[in-house]
C-alpha cells in the first residue's frame, strides 16, 4: 500500500479568496469571456451538462442567450440527438439569435463515430466525449480515432479526469479541453472509493504544460464556487444540479397533493438511467431524485453572472486571465466555513 504524500486535498468549502485592492469602479468593466479554442468562445464561461434531465433544445437556447453553451446529451438515438440540435437551431433563428453555440455528446464505443459524424453534419460547434472515467484506454482509442476522423479544426472536449496525469494524457491523445471533477448527483467516490475533491482537482490540473483548457465539472453550487473554480485555473464550469428543476429542463412539472411542484433529476450513471437507456445496469455511480420546480433559467443565470462579476471585482480582476494571475486562496476551518454563511439564521438569541 502507498499513501500519496501531497498537500491536503481541498474542496470549495475549505477555501476563500483573499480580497485584493481593486480599481474596478463598475462591474460593467469586467469581461467574463473565455476562449476555449477552435471557435468555442463563451461570453459567460458556463456549460450545461449532457444529461437527459438537463440539456435539450430549451436549455441550449437559454444558455446561448446568457453567453454560455449546452452539450446535448447522448442518451437517445442518433436521429433524436440530431433532431434536438436541428430544432434548437431553428428556434434560435426565430429569435434572431443566429450564432448558436452548441455541443453534442458521444461515448467511446458502439455508434460513437457515426454519432460524431452526424452531429458535425448538423453543425454542432464541438464534440464532447462523455464518460465517467476519462483516463482510460478506451478514451485514448476513441480520441485518437475521432481526431483523425474530424481533423484538427474541430474542438473536442473529453473527460472526466481528476489528475494532472489524466489531463496531460487526454491532451496528448487529442483533446482540446477536459472535464475534471465529479457532480453532486455522482456517487463514484462512495461506490468505488476513488476520486478527488473538486477544487484540488482544478489546482492539480492547472499545472499542465499542455495546450488544453480546463472545464470544472461538478460540485458547483453557487456563484462563489464558480469564482473559486475559475480562480483556481479553470477556463469554464459545467453545471447540472444548478439548473435542475427549471422550465428549460426536459420533462414535465409534477405537482403533489399539497401543491408542491417538482421535476426529475438523475445522474446518467444511476441505476434508473441505465435501465431506461440500456435495459440493464452494471455498477451504478449516480442517483435519481426529484428537485423543486425553480421557474425560468434566465433568472438563475442572471444571478450567477452578477455574483461572478462581483467575485472578479473583489480580486481586482477585469478578465479571466487577470483572475488567474491575481487570485490568492486562504484555507479556512470548519468554524470559518460556518462564519461564511448567513449564520444569523441559526443563532440562538
Amino acid at each position: 500500500m502507498m499513501l500519496k504524500s501531497e498537500r491536503r486535498a481541498l474542496s470549495y468549502d475549505d477555501v476563500l479568496l483573499r480580497p485584493r485592492y481593486s480599481e474596478i469602479e463598475s462591474r460593467t468593466e469586467i469581461s467574463l469571456s473565455s476562449d476555449l479554442g477552435k471557435g468555442v468562445k463563451l461570453k459567460f464561461p458556463i456549460i450545461s451538462s449532457p444529461m437527459d434531465t438537463i440539456s435539450e433544445s430549451a436549455m441550449a437556447i437559454a444558455m446561448n442567450k446568457a453567453g454560455g453553451t449546452a452539450v446535448v446529451h447522448r442518451y437517445n438515438t442518433i436521429e433524436e440527438q440530431c433532431r434536438i440540435v436541428k430544432v434548437t437551431r431553428a428556434l434560435s433563428e426565430e429569435d434572431a439569435y443566429w450564432d448558436l453555440m452548441i455541443g453534442g455528446a458521444i461515448g467511446v464505443s458502439g455508434d460513437y463515430l457515426e454519432r460524431a459524424q452526424a452531429l458535425r453534419q448538423h453543425f454542432v460547434k464541438f464534440i464532447c466525449i462523455d464518460v465517467a472515467h476519462g483516463h482510460h484506454i478506451m478514451v485514448k482509442k476513441a480520441l485518437c480515432t475521432l481526431r483523425k476522423l474530424v481533423g484538427e479544426g474541430v474542438h473536442i472536449m473529453a473527460g472526466n479526469v481528476a489528475t494532472l496525469e489524466g489531463i496531460n494524457d487526454l491532451a496528448d491523445w487529442g483533446a482540446d479541453s477536459c472535464n475534471i471533477g465529479g457532480g453532486s448527483i455522482c456517487s463514484t467516490r462512495i461506490q468505488t472509493g476513488h476520486g478527488m475533491p473538486g477544487l484540488h482537482t482544478i489546482l492539480d490540473c492547472a499545472q499542465t504544460d499542455r495546450d488544453v483548457k480546463i472545464i470544472a465539472d461538478g460540485g458547483i453550487r453557487n456563484s462563489g464556487d464558480i469564482v473559486k473554480a475559475l480562480a483556481a485555473g479553470a477556463d469554464a464550469v459545467m453545471c447540472g444540479s444548478l439548473f435542475a428543476g427549471t422550465i428549460e429542463t426536459p420533462g414535465r412539472v409534477f405537482e403533489d397533493i399539497d401543491g408542491t411542484k417538482w421535476k426529475s433529476y438523475r445522474g446518467m450513471a444511476s441505476k434508473e438511467a441505465q435501465l431506461e437507456w440500456h435495459g440493464r445496469y452494471s455498477s451504478y455511480e449516480g442517483v435519481a431524485t426529484r428537485v423543486p420546480f425553480r421557474g425560468p433559467l434566465p433568472d438563475i443565470l442572471s444571478d450567477l453572472e452578477r455574483g461572478t462579476r462581483s467575485g472578479f471585482s473583489y480580486s481586482g480582476a477585469r478578465t479571466l486571465s487577470e483572475l488567474h494571475a491575481k487570485a490568492e486562496f486562504v484555507t479556512q476551518t470548519s468554524a470559518g466555513h460556518s462564519e461564511s454563511r448567513t449564520h444569523i439564521i441559526n443563532r440562538r438569541w
